[in-house]
């Protein structure tokens, strides 16, 4: 009978824990739960704006390369201006010698 009796009592018991209602659920459980959620929102906000870091990122690379690409432009430019006006100041020197 003692047997019969704590046998009902341990089913009893383990049903009770396996109940997914949260009504039924004790404290621990449910601060366990609350723990478990804030956690999940947590991570969902951190994927989040780790995205929107990386896409920053992508974005700014991108625009670091055209600002090089238009400085390369640039330098060219300046530098062929430069050698115009040193061939020029080439000419007057030798018109000036002879």
């Amino acid at each position: 009978m003692k047997t019969s009796m704590l046998g009902t009592l341990l089913l009893l018991a383990a049903l009770a824990g396996c109940s997914r209602d949260e009504e039924a659920m004790g404290p621990a459980q449910r601060a366990g739960k609350a723990l478990d959620d804030a956690g999940a929102k947590v991570s969902r906000q951190l994927d989040s704006e780790l995205a929107k870091a990386d896409r920053a990122a992508d974005e700014a690379r991108d625009k670091i390369k055209d600002a090089t690409k238009d400085a390369k432009g640039g330098l060219k430019r300046a530098t062929e201006e430069v050698g115009k006006k040193v061939e020029d100041a080439g000419e007057k020197i030798q018109d000036a010698v002879d």
